[in-house]
């Protein structure tokens, strides 16, 4: 009798067992308890954290940037850990969670010291355009991207049931935040006025970009022209002066003011819409057709969206930060946003999507308004580098030869030609620097394998070591002092390390978002974590982020 109870009791646990493994397979995925049906990462190109507040008096409606500080959560102090503060490295940051030492996007290009060319960082010939015949435009991809991405990620997690897709005016804001198992990428060529992708993605644009396309809306929004959203007197009280020879004229020597005259564009020069706050009137359009015709957020798989707003970019690099321009272009921008938030929740469901919100890097003042108010100023680009660094080889007998490129603020060192003239790494390191270091705008010069023990703060020697890879990065960086811009004598720039550059803003909205503030000290490369634990998924490859907890349910 024992004996039977025994093997019946042995039956029945066998069984069990077997039973298990099967009903694990068929049960569904368990998703975290605020997992939205949709990510939406909007980076917001040349925005510095001091807008938020700056504008917020201007913001007309309670939808847009007032949405995430009213309903959701603002990282006051979140800062870029590496150089240089560019739209490429900033978009990689941003959705990879790493430095360009590890996930390779150097810059907007570099030299590549394997290559030995200058490559662009999307850069891609074996793939071809698609939707125009410019076709230089297209030949676009994220091989150049070392690491994965939030959306490969998502991909991964969901058996690549997940859609994801990235849109922006620039092709890089596009490719790299959708990643490199992307549905889709969509860029607009200021050539044809339309938005293309490459054959990475497809063979042919879907049928509704195609359909988006023949509408010609950079036709119809040049029509209105670029007039003012408020009273002059609100522009005279919190910015420079409207019309300054300091500024740039991207519409025409002629056009130096409010209200600006865009209809002599239609159909002539497309790529003047990328001035106006009217290319993000467009990536908004553009994002509306794919969240309805490719079902985005529509079941219970998590879909991701990436938008990068690159028209703040040439509107900060023309008139600068102080201006009505860029004024103007937050008020319009928030206009904008409130009319997708609005979309999003009849389409989507106000509590099932997240919304992050940042900017790939900041800006400097125009040198000249800096100076104008007594605050240290002025430029300094890469060809006056490459000239001094020229000049000061030719002083000690050196072959101009002996540097391959000058870019970013990095000095690219012809290794070849080096052993060839029997010049040392320690001489030619010593010469340059000696020169280089006397000169009243260079703050220092350091050896970017050395950063790691250079004579400066640490936080600095950090952003350095952040920002190198042999393969894709200069012997040298040069550190200018504070205001220096790398440009020229009209408009601004961006790329150092000081906090002009670095300081950004991080916003959050939607499902399992907190609502609150975060006043200490965050990282652009803390963003992909906090994704990636709000949806349960494995955070990208190379991520060295942590979650930002205090913004999470």
């Amino acid at each position: 009798m024992r004996y039977l109870v025994l093997v019946c009791f042995c039956l029945f646990v066998v069984q069990s067992y077997a039973i298990d493994p099967i009903s694990k397979t068929i049960a569904p995925i368990t998703k975290t308890a605020h997992q939205p049906k949709l990510v939406i990462g909007i980076v917001v190109d040349q925005m510095r954290w001091d807008y938020v507040n700056r504008f917020k008096p201007f913001f007309s409606s309670n939808k847009g940037f007032l949405r995430f500080l009213n309903e959701g959560a603002s990282c006051n102090n979140t800062m870029i850990p590496y150089v240089p503060t560019v739209t490429a490295c900033g978009h990689t940051c941003v959705y990879t969670g790493s430095v360009p030492s590890i996930h390779g996007i150097t810059g907007n290009n570099w030299f590549d010291n394997v290559k030995q060319r200058t490559v662009y960082c999307v850069e891609d010939n074996s793939v071809q355009t698609v939707g125009s015949t410019n076709n230089s435009a297209g030949q676009m991809s994220p091989v150049n991207v070392w690491t994965s991405t939030i959306g490969d990620e998502l991909k991964l997690a969901s058996n690549f049931k997940s859609k994801v897709y990235g849109i922006s005016i620039k092709d890089r804001g596009a490719i790299i935040p959708a990643g490199h198992a992307a549905d889709g990428a969509f860029w607009y060529d200021s050539k044809t006025g339309n938005f293309i992708s490459s054959t990475y993605y497809g063979k042919t644009l879907p049928a509704w970009v195609n359909n988006y396309n023949a509408l010609h809306r950079p036709d119809s929004l040049y029509n209105k022209n670029w007039n003012l959203s408020l009273p002059n007197a609100v522009y005279e009280a919190n910015c420079d002066t409207d019309e300054n020879a300091y500024e740039s004229t991207p519409f025409g020597k002629d056009a130096k003011h409010f209200p600006y005259s865009l209809k002599e564009f239609i159909g002539k020069d497309y790529g003047k819409i990328a001035n106006t706050p009217y290319g993000n009137d467009l990536v908004v359009e553009m994002a509306k057709q794919a969240l309805i015709n490719e079902h985005l957020g529509a079941d219970s798989i998590t879909d991701m969206l990436a938008i990068s707003f690159s028209s703040p970019d040439y509107i900060g690099h023309a008139f600068g930060p102080d201006s009505w321009e860029t004024l103007d272009g937050y008020v319009k921008l928030d206009e904008t946003m409130a009319g997708l938030f609005t979309f999003l929740d009849q389409k989507v469901g106000k509590d099932n999507y997240t919304v992050f919100l940042t900017a790939d890097h900041a800006v400097a003042n125009i040198p000249a308004f800096a100076k104008k108010h007594n605050i240290p100023g002025d430029n300094y680009d890469d060809g006056a580098l490459k000239t001094d660094v020229i000049a000061c080889l030719n002083s000690n007998n050196l072959s101009p030869k002996l540097i391959s490129a000058v870019s970013e603020y990095n000095i690219y060192y012809n290794h070849a030609i080096m052993d060839s003239l029997n010049v040392s790494y320690e001489k030619l390191t010593n010469v340059i620097t000696n020169y280089l270091e006397k000169k009243s705008l260079v703050l220092q010069v350091v050896e970017n394998r050395k950063a790691a023990i250079a004579p400066i703060p640490q936080s600095m020697r950090e952003k350095i070591v952040n920002g190198y890879t042999p393969q894709r990065s200069g012997d040298l960086m040069l550190v200018t002092k504070s205001g220096v811009v790398d440009g020229y004598p009209t408009g601004t720039s961006h790329g150092v390390l000081y906090n002009y550059d670095a300081h950004i803003p991080l916003l959050w909205y939607g499902a399992g978002i907190k609502k609150g503030t975060v006043n200490g000290v965050t990282y652009m490369t803390d963003i992909a974590p906090t994704v990636s634990t709000l949806l349960g998924i494995q955070m990208p490859s190379g991520s060295i982020g942590n979650p930002i907890l205090e913004v999470l349910k």
